[in-house]
């Protein structure tokens, strides 16, 4: 079994027979792969941050996963709140780097 954002359950080779199932299923497939490149280009901009070697680089790399954070957490691609925590951690880690 296979869970989905919105919350409904898919068993892998059952096909829905009623219409609106159909156009659940396929809002759904489009939907998580929309979700899987925003999340995964998210994390790598969290990346850049974290493994930055200057502070020049770090502040560069914060703005962009600055911007992708507050979009995602207005989107509800994570939680407005782990959002806004992701950005503070991020920019006390970019103060210690020199």
């Amino acid at each position: 079994m296979q869970g989905t954002e919105s919350g409904t359950r898919v068993i892998e080779g059952v096909v829905p027979r009623i219409k609106s199932a159909k156009k659940r299923q396929r809002q759904n497939k489009v939907r998580n792969q929309r979700n899987r490149v925003q999340r995964s280009e998210l994390r790598t901009a969290v990346k850049r941050v974290r493994g930055a070697a200057t502070r020049a680089e770090a502040e560069a790399a914060m703005a962009r996963a600055e911007q992708l954070l507050d979009r995602a957490g207005r989107k509800h691609l994570v939680h407005p709140n782990a959002a806004n925590r992701s950005k503070s951690r991020l920019r006390k880690l970019i103060s210690t780097k020199s």
